[in-house]
């Protein structure tokens, strides 16, 4: 007989995901289109680089890859088109930047070699032969999760610092846009090894949502920015491994890889085939020397519709029914000086929306992510800044408008994807109409 569990630290994770639908909410979105006060400088301090990251034989664009500027905290990632966008303080143009991708070998570049834009940077996969037995590999997968775990203090960075983040979250009905709203934030990152949640600070942030398209269903994502923080693993590996959860996993080694010519463990796992109610199931990359997690990708068991619907949905109209049809999880982690820390993490939901009276469904799309363009350490003695966000955020009701595509100015974004392209300069049509 299945097990039906309810887990308590799972369900506060998710709840900081939940949905908010709410019937018969119209809005004019012409009206909501406020000019922002912070205008772009006429004179630029920084240069911006475009280009695409590859795979060298298939040509095919690798997604997530990482691009840091060597000897500084600056950094971004690739989009699901393998696209990056880089902005380079101009004191810093002499510098290096590598280029790296799960499995594959990581390139270094001068920055003067690279071009404004439609710079393509290919990537080879590493031919390393990989050893699969270690003189202290742990006898099975589930002791060096454990292990992985409990040496968060030794393998991370232990200080409290501050790091610059964007975030952005768009919904879609079908494969159109409806929503997309983007930040920059503030991080009060707490070291690993404290048990203090982290504080996050809200820079600039923009918004435009097309509710005609939602055909008079809001959706609303509670959590925002803190969403994608908690699936640092790591720092909270409470809502997803616990003493009580560790007994309905299993755990097993899949082959080698490599990380920056670092040899990676993979441990997949899985919930129990007697367990029916929601939990994870994916794959932890893990240093071999360090035991450190670098990387993670998993996804919730939505098969108990009605346990993973409640878990999600916080409202929704009487005549109703919803359900979630995947919710995938990623989260990767960058080194500093032999240390590790918080670098991405995305997440992506779908739903199946039924309307009692219609004969069909509609299918939407929420895709959350986050990344760290930027961090030091934290001299300012603050634990948590001033006008901090609460954890129940949805940033769509904090942001006040959007601005022209200059809005973002200095700070380092991800790239974004051609259909959020195409919505934006719909946006700056639509501003440009209004001022005129």
């Amino acid at each position: 007989m299945k097990k039906e569990i309810i887990n308590k630290t799972m369900k506060f994770f998710i709840s900081s995901l939940v949905l908010i639908l709410l019937f018969g909410y119209h809005h004019n979105t012409h009206a909501a289109i406020l000019l922002q006060e912070d205008i772009q400088q006429n004179i630029q301090s920084y240069t911006e680089f475009k280009g695409i990251v590859v795979d060298s034989k298939t040509k095919e664009p690798l997604i997530f890859a990482d691009i840091t500027v060597n000897s500084t905290n600056i950094r971004t990632v690739t989009n699901k088109e393998g696209k990056f966008l880089l902005k380079v303080p101009n004191n810093l143009l002499d510098k290096m930047i590598t280029v790296s991708f799960l499995g594959y070998e990581k390139q270094e570049i001068p920055l003067q070699n690279l071009k404004n834009r439609n710079n393509k940077i290919a990537l080879s996969i590493s031919i390393t032969k990989l050893t699969q037995v270690k003189i202290n590999v742990p006898k099975d997968a589930e002791t060096l999760v454990r292990m992985t775990l409990n040496t968060r203090g030794g393998n991370y960075y232990n200080e409290q610092a501050i790091m610059t983040a964007f975030y952005r979250e768009t919904i879609k009905k079908r494969k159109k846009n409806a929503s997309l709203s983007e930040a920059v934030v503030e991080i009060y990152k707490q070291p690993y090894a404290s048990n203090k949640n982290d504080a996050i600070r809200l820079i600039k942030s923009r918004k435009n949502t097309n509710y005609s398209r939602l055909d008079t269903l809001a959706i609303k994502l509670q959590g925002g920015p803190f969403s994608t923080l908690y699936a640092d693993i790591v720092k909270y590996p409470e809502y997803i491994f616990t003493e009580d959860t560790f007994p309905y996993y299993e755990f097993s080694f899949e082959p080698s890889t490599q990380i920056n010519d670092r040899q990676v463990y993979v441990v997949k796992f899985k919930q129990l085939p007697n367990v029916f109610s929601p939990f994870y199931y994916g794959k932890l990359f893990i240093d071999s020397e360090t035991f450190a997690l670098t990387s993670a990708v998993y996804n919730l068991n939505v098969e108990n519709r009605k346990q993973a619907s409640a878990l999600f949905l916080r409202k929704k109209p009487r005549k109703v029914t919803v359900y979630p049809t995947e919710a995938t999880y990623r989260v990767d982690y960058k080194t500093t000086n032999g240390k590790w820390y918080y670098g991405y993490s995305n997440i992506q939901l779908a739903f199946k929306v039924k309307w009692k009276n219609k004969l069909f469904s509609s299918n939407y799309t929420l895709s959350i992510e986050m990344a760290i363009t930027d961090w030091e350490k934290n001299t300012t003695g603050k634990k948590k800044p001033k006008n901090s966000l609460k954890p129940t955020v949805i940033l769509s009701d904090e942001a006040s408008g959007f601005s022209d595509p200059e809005f973002w100015g200095k700070y380092n974004i991800i790239e974004p994807e051609k259909s959020i392209e195409s919505a934006i300069r719909k946006i700056a049509k639509q501003l440009k109409r209004i001022q005129s």
